[in-house]
């Protein structure tokens, strides 16, 4: 008799995505031309030493406004940072303006910068910016500081600066709601496609409890005593089955689909293996199982995950990564069993987006698959310049588990 499986252990935790080579490339620029604007408000002003007391303000407001513009969401979030910056830009004017300083110096053109970075920022993801209007007030009053009798030219350049951060951030709100969009349909056609493979699942365990009823029917009379065994074991595969019920329940079936043989993973992982070798792109892959790995009983819903998993890494990597070695290797680990597609980087120069993609709709959907089965998945570069993808499932019975 079987001994009750022990218990799954708890998803390892991820650390949180690193950001990508163009990512750190753009905050790098950033940071450059933030400090380059610094400098020439110092350089405007004749020196820390030498400018007046009053022009020293703008030139300590201007990192301050920085630092509010990089410091992290955790810690303030971007309507109460924009606050901040419109109302603590407008009190200074406010009081440079009144203490009737002389012409000349500097308003703070970095602080000017940081607002409109954040009223860019306020039009793409704040849902009502009413603070967009603050910010663009304290961009316009800002040459107030010169206190110079025609400031009609400088505000009016201004608010070609103000116009171009709103188109900006409006333009870029617009793009964010067309990739939600799709995000939303891949995550949808996923969902589908697990409702249209419910079916051959259940229809797998509930013959299975057919046959084990038809048994226990069969041995009543000579054999009493293997009737507890059988009941337990069709006790058992009915949780299995409101199991896998409950997980890929989302939608009804409605097309029919291309059933997948339960218990016959390893066998379509090597078939996939074999037809991706070969062909005219010199596509070359090894697959590699561990023992464990083989004695590891899945649920039919997870069995389909992993051999989806596989599947769209090997199609990804011929097509961004043509000429590459592709090694796929199935462990387990904690109790789970791990799936690991890893690529060498190609002969030839790579592609402009990796295998897998950086965001693309294609692992948005294979997460949606994993996360359906209570599983994990990662994907990223490797430091070699190659490409991997991790995908850690749930396990129903393990090597050894047995008494």
């Amino acid at each position: 008799m079987n001994a009750p499986s022990p218990p799954t252990a708890d998803p390892p935790k991820t650390a949180p995505p690193r950001p990508s080579s163009g990512q750190r490339a753009l905050t790098v620029a950033l940071y450059t031309v933030l400090t380059a604007v610094w400098l020439g408000d110092v350089v405007s002003t004749g020196g820390l030493r030498t400018a007046e007391r009053g022009w020293l303000l703008p030139l300590v407001s201007g990192p301050l406004a920085a630092v509010l513009l990089q410091l992290p969401y955790r810690y303030l979030s971007l309507r109460r940072r924009a606050w901040a910056a419109a109302c603590g830009s407008t009190v200074l004017t406010g009081v440079m303006a009144l203490r009737d300083l002389e012409s000349g110096g500097n308003w703070g053109v970095l602080e000017s910068v940081c607002l409109l970075i954040l009223l860019a920022r306020a039009c793409r993801r704040i849902s009502r910016p009413y603070v967009a209007v603050a910010l663009g007030i304290a961009v316009l009053l800002g040459p107030l500081r010169l206190n110079i009798p025609d400031m009609l030219p400088v505000s009016f350049s201004l608010t070609f600066a103000i116009g171009a951060a709103v188109a900006l951030g409006c333009y870029l709100r617009v793009q964010d709601g067309y990739q939600a969009r799709a995000v939303d349909r891949v995550r949808q056609a996923e969902r589908m496609e697990l409702a249209r493979e419910l079916h051959d699942f259940v229809a797998h365990h509930v013959t299975g409890i057919v046959v084990q009823a038809n048994a226990g029917l069969a041995v009543r009379a000579t054999a009493p005593e293997h009737i507890e065994p059988i009941l337990e074991n069709i006790q058992k595969s009915g949780m299995e089955t409101l199991d896998s019920m409950r997980r890929l329940v989302r939608v009804l079936r409605e097309v029919d689909g291309t059933p997948q043989r339960p218990g016959e993973l390893f066998t379509e992982l090597a078939g996939l293996v074999s037809g991706f070798c070969g062909g005219e792109d010199g596509m070359d892959a090894t697959l590699t199982v561990a023992a464990t790995a083989r004695s590891a009983r899945l649920a039919p819903e997870v069995e389909l995950s992993v051999h989806r998993v596989v599947q769209e890494s090997l199609t990804n990597a011929r097509r961004h990564a043509p000429g590459a070695l592709v090694a796929v290797r199935v462990d387990t680990a904690d109790g789970r069993l791990r799936v690991e597609i890893s690529n060498t980087p190609p002969p030839a120069p790579p592609a402009p987006s990796p295998v897998g993609g950086r965001g693309g709709f294609g692992m948005v959907g294979l997460r949606e698959r994993v996360s359906a089965v209570e599983g994990l998945l990662e994907a990223g570069s490797t430091p070699e310049g190659g490409w991997r993808v991790v995908g850690v499932f749930p396990a129903l019975e393990m090597a050894g588990s047995a008494a």
